[in-house]
């Protein structure tokens, strides 16, 4: 037998900490995938994804339409659950390429269109359908120049329709650009998981990966009549002689009923300077960085004058009145409490059970759970650990913690249960409430909108398998670790109140104007520090551009965490103040009144900023999914300020001397 030596484990994971930290000085690289890369003439195939538009918002199939394809035929690419919830379906397609091999290859020619192909081709192209292309994980770029003004858009167009004219034109010729870095193995191997993983570089041998890699990837689109008869010749993949995209629409491919379209294609590569770690900065680049930091300016101008009344609050009228308090003695105690007003005539109902309280206990948790699904989800994304390249990640991750958040949830609802009843009795309807009412509002709204979709045939409707897919998550994973939660709860202490609840509640004196008016107003200025951001969340949404400003985010996410607290702590001291002591649900909605103003901005920006988007289809999905929203802001922004309150009214009265 050999002896064990006690230090041999903390050595080993010393060393291993030692290597890796070796590794990550040489190169952590977080947005992507792993490096590719390709010798000359490795043959590379584009992949298509659905076909969007930003007028109907309603995807569909690439191979919906009459295009070429691929001679093995169609593939789907596996997909993760964030891109299948978002209507993406990848494909394989015919378009190939040859590593830094500049050619015009033929693909394919149709039959003669009939009268529905036309119609639907017809249909897409008046509804500005953009066909989606991805080559080694990288989007088709286009630029477009609008009034002197060069734009960039991701993906090209099906068609288009010349001004004053009722013909439409296929897109039938695509001219590629593609950007390579040649890569002569400066000592740099990548180590992945996948090829939507993330990237260890380190130190190896410089014979190693050597070659070219993709760093941009640029599609030029028009419309070329062919002669058909000459095509129908060639083979897939023959080159032919070059083409150029002509002016005249005579020499365009217009779309009717018995004409045969030919489909063909130029590469040509193009070395360039930028590094693989650098490619997506041509996607991610931050329009408006100076909008960001108005806004965050904004926020803590609101902060700084809501934080300097709760300091008024908090020194000069409570501190002054406890001091005061605290100095006499019991005879003088009892003559002063018959001349007290304001919050201190409410201590013995500051604390009595509001209405409909497992309702609060229910919503309290939800909003602990969106919560930290969002500052979670939301640090890793400013961290770079859920990048763009990894398409449906973002979407993936937030399901995956809001699953493992539910014991958080359970055990969060149920303590407030115990605080509120004394008692942990019906414990179980709790944590079944908490568990089934939020992601019961999403799944009745989706279901609708899911309707709507099939009824449409997009590949935005979720499949039947993938419903019961979510069903099991929901029901295997959120449910049982929401009752943990909530067992865990029962298990706790309860919370105990500083004060006794008198047995005959108060009368609560008449108010000029209704307590609700001011708790609506009071979510004006938690709206006031999100509405910016929240212009460009929508934007990158509903107008295809990417959002990567996660950093600003974090930060607005912060600020608003700490206006709806300070929001809702004075609001409660206003109401405790004129002997309102029914402020339990008051200082919820009070930060939770923020969700109306975002559901109106999200109503005022389909009128104004989505003026392309067509059909009441479209407009009852964007609705759909903006409530979805606005619900999970209210319970989220609700629960903050409910949670501030509550330890505000506590450390209050917990001061005061009370025989």
């Amino acid at each position: 037998m050999g002896l064990s030596n006690p230090r041999a484990p903390s050595m080993f994971w010393a060393s291993l900490f030692l290597v890796l930290l070796v590794h990550a000085c040489n190169g952590f690289y977080l947005p992507g995938s792993y490096m590719h890369t390709y010798s000359k003439g490795d043959k590379i195939y584009a992949k298509v994804n659905s076909l969007t538009s930003i007028e109907t918002e309603l995807p569909f199939s690439y191979y919906s339409l009459p295009y070429c394809p691929p001679e093995g035929g169609i593939k789907k690419s596996a997909e993760n659950l964030g891109e299948l919830l978002m209507g993406d379906q990848i494909d394989n397609s015919p378009y190939r390429f040859r590593m830094n091999v500049n050619e015009t290859v033929y693909l394919c020619t149709t039959k003669a269109l009939n009268e529905n192909e036309v119609k639907l081709l017809k249909q897409r192209t008046r509804d500005l359908y953009q066909v989606n292309m991805i080559l080694d994980n990288l989007p088709a770029m286009r630029y477009a120049t609008q009034n002197g003004v060069k734009i960039q858009w991701t993906g090209y167009p099906v068609g288009y329709t010349p001004p004053d004219s009722n013909d439409d034109y296929i897109i039938n010729h695509l001219k590629f650009t593609v950007l390579i870095h040649e890569y002569e193995g400066s000592g740099v191997e990548i180590i992945g998981t996948g090829e939507e993983g993330m990237a260890v570089i380190s130190e190896s041998d410089k014979k190693k990966a050597s070659g070219f890699e993709i760093v941009g990837f640029v599609v030029n689109p028009c419309s070329v009549k062919h002669d058909p008869e000459a095509m129908t010749k060639h083979k897939m993949y023959d080159n032919i002689s070059p083409v150029s995209c002509p002016q005249e629409l005579e020499k365009s491919q217009i779309i009717r009923e018995h004409e045969k379209v030919s489909f063909t294609y130029e590469v040509e590569f193009v070395k360039s300077d930028i590094r693989w770690p650098s490619r997506w900065d041509a996607y991610l680049k931050m329009e408006g960085a100076r909008v960001h930091w108005f806004s965050i300016l904004n926020s803590l101008m609101v902060i700084f004058f809501l934080a300097g009344i709760v300091f008024v609050i908090f020194l000069r009228t409570v501190r002054r009145d406890l001091t005061r308090y605290e100095e006499l003695d019991k005879e003088a105690q009892a003559q002063m409490n018959e001349e007290l007003s304001g919050w201190k005539l409410v201590v013995g109902d500051v604390f009595r059970e509001p209405d409909h309280s497992k309702l609060l206990c229910v919503m309290v948790g939800d909003g602990v759970q969106i919560t930290g699904m969002a500052v979670v989800t939301i640090i890793f994304a400013a961290f770079g650990f859920l990048s763009p390249a990894s398409r449906g990640m973002l979407l993936t991750g937030m399901i995956i913690l809001y699953l493992f958040l539910g014991i958080i949830a359970g055990y969060v609802g149920v303590r407030l249960w115990r605080t509120l009843k004394g008692t942990s009795e019906g414990w179980r309807s709790v944590s079944w409430s908490v568990s089934c009412f939020f992601p019961g509002i999403v799944f009745v709204i989706l279901t609708v909108l899911n309707f709507i979709l099939w009824s449409n045939n997009s590949t935005g409707a979720l499949p039947i398998s993938l419903y019961f897919v979510l069903l099991s998550l929901w029901f295997c994973i959120s449910v049982p670790l929401t009752l943990l939660g909530g067992f865990l709860g029962t298990r706790a202490e309860a919370i105990q109140y500083p004060v006794r609840t008198n047995q005959i509640p108060r009368e609560i004196p008449a108010r000029k104007y209704p307590s609700w008016l001011l708790v609506l107003g009071a979510g004006t200025l938690p709206f006031g520090t999100l509405f910016i951001e929240l212009f460009f969340i929508l934007s990158s949404i509903w107008l295809g551009r990417f959002y990567y400003v996660f950093g600003f985010l974090l930060i607005v996410l912060l600020l608003l965490v700490i206006v709806c607290a300070e929001v809702s702590v004075v609001l409660t001291y206003m109401h405790l103040c004129v002997e309102d002591w029914r402020w339990w649900w008051k200082a919820f909605f009070a930060s939770g009144s923020v969700a109306l103003y975002v559901f109106l901005y999200s109503i005022n920006y389909l009128v104004f900023d989505l003026q392309s988007l067509s059909g009441p289809v479209s407009a009852i999905l964007y609705l759909g999914y903006s409530l979805i929203m606005a619900v999970a802001i209210m319970l989220s922004t609700g629960t903050i300020g409910f949670l501030m309150s509550f330890y505000f009214v506590h450390y209050l009265f917990s001061s005061v001397k009370i025989d």
